[in-house]
This record gives C-alpha cells, structure tokens and sequence, in this order.
C-alpha cells in the first residue's frame, strides 16, 4: 500500500480546520481523557483507519490507561472492563459512526443522559463525528502509519 497524497501539503487549510476542531475536541470540551481515547480508538477501529488505531493505542497508553482496556475495545459488550458510562459512549459512538445503518437509535442515545448533560452529550457526538472525519481523510488518502522494527528473536 502506499500513500495517495499528503492533505497537509496538498490542501493545509483543510487540514488545519480538522485539526482546529480536534484541538476544541481534546483542550476545549470538558471530557475526561479516558472517553475521548474511547471515542477515537473505537471509531477507528470500525472505519479501519490503521493509522488512527495506531495513534490512539499509543496515545492511550501514554494517559496510563491498561493494556486490557484499550485490547478489549472491540468486545466492549462481551468484557467487564467498561464502565456503565464508557458503554453508553461506546454504544453513542458506533450508533453515529455506522449511522447509515443505525439512524441513531434512540436505544443508543438515552443512556448517555444517565451520566452526562446535554452540553457532553453534545461534545461527545462532536468528538465522535471528528474522529470520523480523521478515518475518512486518512482511510480515503491512505495515509500509513510508521512501522516500529520487529524485536529481536530472543
């Protein structure tokens, strides 16, 4: 695989809009870290954005979040490591990210107002729809994460 083009040399104002809007997403909401690392490491997960999932995990992992909890992302229903309120995120979050499919139930909007007010709520899908424009931008132009070396066989 290799790169089709580079979005910041190509179009940097496009580029620098996204990464305004992330920016608000990440210093400027109000949401705890943890629920931020949970919305783009799922997303990414279900968009198949290599490059995402691979900077999240680091990034999660540098916030001192488990191995276990950023592993079990895509079993979240089937593993107790999540929170009542980090599954309500997770449901919000694949709910709008397969939104084509889902139409955004109301099954998977109500839990979130059993822990958030109406302004997170609003900065989660926020959240949740940035990460979605990253994975579009870096799926669709094909933008490749770096590969660390292989350990040496001991």
């Amino acid at each position: 695989m290799r790169a089709r083009l580079d979005i910041t040399k190509v179009a940097p104002d496009a580029y620098r809009a996204v990464a305004a809007l992330d920016r608000f997403v990440v210093r400027e909401s109000g949401l705890e870290a943890r629920y931020i690392h949970l919305i783009k490491l799922y997303a990414s997960h279900i968009n198949g954005c290599a490059y995402c999932v691979d900077m999240h995990i680091k990034e999660a992992r540098h916030s001192g979040l488990s191995d276990q909890w950023i592993n079990l992302v895509n079993v979240w229903r089937e593993s107790p490591v999540y929170s009542d309120a980090e599954r309500a995120v997770l449901a919000w979050t694949e709910a709008l990210t397969l939104l084509a499919d889902s139409r955004a139930p109301d099954e998977a909007f109500e839990p979130l107002q059993q822990y958030f007010t109406e302004e997170q709520i609003a900065n989660i899908t926020v959240a949740i729809s940035t990460i979605n424009v990253w994975n579009r931008v870096t799926v669709g132009l094909r933008t490749l994460h770096a590969v660390a070396p292989e350990p040496a066989a001991a």
